[in-house]
C-alpha cells in the first residue's frame, strides 16, 4: 500500500512537471492517506500550476491565483506547502519516519476564513468612499467646536459615522446585486462574485448600523444619532430604489452626502444651526458636477445595470454639462456667507471664489464641448476642489463660541450703515419736500426752463 502510494505521488509530479524533469530529484510529496478530505475530493483537478502550491513554489499565474483564493476546498493545499518545501530541503527518504507530514492545523484555516471575510466586508463598507464621509463628517465636528477641540468626541463621532456609511453602502449592494453583475466596474464585488451570502452581508449592515448609531446617541447626542439614522434610511430605502426609477436620484444622493457636515456640527454644537447648513450646502453644489462627471463617462455602463441617469437621456452631454455648470456657480458664494455669519475669516471667502472659479471654468469648458476628455476634467478637477476647501475651511475657522460675538458685530455693523443710509436719505427728503410746489413742475412740464435753486435758510 505504501509503494502505490508514493507511486501515485511521482506520477503527479510526472504530469505536473513532464518528462524534462525525470533527472531532477523528485520532491517529496504527502501521500494521498495524509490529505485533508477536501484535497482528496479535488485531486483530479490538481494541474500544473495547482501542483506547484503543494510543492512550495511560487504562484505566477495569476488566473490561477485567483480561482485558487476563491475556492475554499482548495485553500486547504496551501497550508500543505510549507511542510512540502520542508521535505524537499530536508531530503526525506522513502523509508524515513518524517515522511508523513502534519496535517493543517485548525489555526491555519481560521486565519484563512478571518482575512476572507474580513476582506468581503471591507469592500461591503465601500472603505474608502466611507472614509470620504467620516472626513466631511469630522469637518463639521471641528466647525462646530469651541476653541478646544474634543478629541475624544471627535473619534467617537467619526467611528460612528463611518458604521452608519458602512451599513448603508452593504445594504445597497444587497439591493442591487443583480444590477452590479452586469456592470463591469461592479460585478467583481463581494456579492455578484459569490464570495459571501447574502445573509453575512445583511448580518454586517444589521451590526454596523446599530453600533453606530448607538454610539453617536451614546458619546454625541441624540440629535447626531437622529442624522445618522434619518440618513440611513433616506439612502436605502429612497436613493437606491430611485436609481432604477428617475434621473433625480442624483439630486437625492446629493442630500445623503451633504448631511454628513451637518451631523458632525451637531455632534459638536449640540444643535443644527446656521453654520451647519452652510457646510452642507457646499456639498451639496459640489456633488452634482462630481456625479454628473461619472455618469457622462460611465453611461453605458450603468444602462448595462439598468439605472437611470441624466446622461443616458442626454445624447449631446450639454444638460449634463449645464447641471454641473450651475452647481458651481452656486457653490461661489457659499464661503462669504461663512464669513458674514463669523465662521471663517474673510479670507476664506476668497479662496472659495477662486476654488469655485476654478471648477467653473471646467464645467464651462465641457458644456462648450461635451467630450470624454471634458468630463475627466471636470471630475479630476472635483477631486481637488473638496480636500482644498475642507483645509481652508478649517485653516481660516473661527471657533464656535466667537462665532455668535463675530456674528452679532457684522449685524451691527449692518444695521449701523442702515441707519446712516436711512438718515442720509432722510435728509435728502427733507430738502426736497422743503421746496416750493413749483419746483416740481418745472423740468417736466417746461424741460427748457432752468430749474430754480431753492435752499432753505
Amino acid at each position: 500500500m505504501r509503494m502505490q502510494s508514493v507511486k501515485r505521488s511521482r506520477f503527479l509530479h510526472r504530469c505536473a512537471y513532464g518528462a524534462s524533469y525525470r533527472g531532477c530529484i523528485e520532491p517529496k510529496l504527502p501521500h494521498e492517506a495524509s490529505l485533508p478530505s477536501p484535497c482528496r475530493d479535488f485531486k483530479h483537478v490538481i494541474g500544473r500550476t495547482h501542483f506547484t502550491i503543494i510543492s512550495g513554489r511560487h504562484i505566477s499565474n495569476a488566473k490561477f491565483q485567483d480561482s485558487f483564493s476563491l475556492n475554499p476546498h482548495l485553500q486547504a493545499l496551501r497550508s500543505l506547502s510549507g511542510v512540502a518545501v520542508a521535505a524537499n530541503a530536508e531530503q526525506v527518504t522513502e523509508d524515513s519516519p518524517q515522511a508523513s507530514p502534519l496535517p493543517a492545523t485548525s489555526t491555519d484555516h481560521f486565519a484563512t476564513s478571518l482575512r476572507h471575510y474580513a476582506r468581503c466586508y471591507w469592500e461591503l463598507s465601500k472603505a474608502r468612499l466611507s472614509m470620504l464621509v467620516v472626513t466631511t463628517a469630522g469637518a463639521g465636528y471641528v466647525m462646530g467646536s469651541g476653541l478646544a477641540i474634543d478629541m475624544s468626541g471627535l473619534s467617537c463621532t467619526c467611528l460612528g459615522t463611518f458604521l452608519v456609511a458602512a451599513a448603508a453602502n452593504t445594504i445597497n449592494q444587497v439591493l442591487e446585486v443583480e444590477n452590479d453583475g452586469q456592470m463591469k466596474r461592479t460585478k467583481r464585488r463581494p456579492l455578484p462574485s459569490k464570495r459571501i451570502t447574502t445573509e453575512n452581508a445583511m448580518a454586517w449592515a444589521a451590526a454596523t448600523s446599530i453600533g453606530g448609531v448607538a454610539l453617536l446617541a451614546n458619546q454625541a447626542n441624540m440629535v447626531a444619532a437622529g442624522l445618522g439614522a434619518i440618513n440611513l434610511v433616506l439612502y436605502t430605502l429612497v436613493y437606491t430604489p430611485l436609481k432604477q426609477i428617475h434621473p433625480i436620484n442624483t439630486w437625492v444622493g446629493a442630500v445623503v452626502g451633504a448631511v454628513p457636515p451637518l451631523l458632525g456640527w451637531a455632534a459638536a454644537a449640540g444643535e443644527v444651526s446656521i453654520g451647519g447648513w452652510i457646510l452642507a450646502s457646499a456639498l451639496y453644489f459640489w456633488q452634482i458636477p462630481h456625479f454628473m462627471a461619472i455618469a457622462y463617462l460611465c453611461r453605458q455602463d450603468y444602462a448595462a445595470g439598468g439605472f437611470r441617469m441624466l446622461s443616458m437621456q442626454d445624447d449631446s452631454g450639454q444638460r449634463t454639462a449645464l447641471a454641473s455648470l450651475r452647481n458651481c456657480i452656486y457653490l461661489a458664494p457659499l464661503g462669504y456667507l461663512a464669513y458674514k455669519h463669523g465662521l471663517t475669516t474673510q479670507w476664506f471667502g476668497v479662496e472659495t471664489a477662486l476654488l469655485s472659479a476654478g471648477m467653473g471654468v471646467m464645467a464651462a469648458s465641457f458644456y462648450r464641448k461635451p467630450s470624454t476628455e471634458g468630463a475627466k476634467k471636470l471630475f479630476r478637477t472635483s477631486l481637488l476642489y473638496l480636500p482644498f476647501l475642507l483645509t481652508a475651511m478649517i485653516a481660516h475657522r473661527l471657533p464656535n463660541e466667537d462665532t455668535k460675538e463675530v456674528f452679532n458685530e457684522n449685524r451691527t455693523r449692518d444695521v449701523l450703515d442702515a441707519d446712516i443710509a436711512f438718515e442720509e436719505r432722510g435728509e435728502d427728503q427733507a430738502k426736497q419736500f422743503s421746496q416750493p410746489p413749483v419746483a416740481y413742475f418745472s423740468v417736466a412740464p417746461f424741460p427748457f426752463l432752468p430749474v430754480p435753486d431753492f435752499r432753505s435758510s
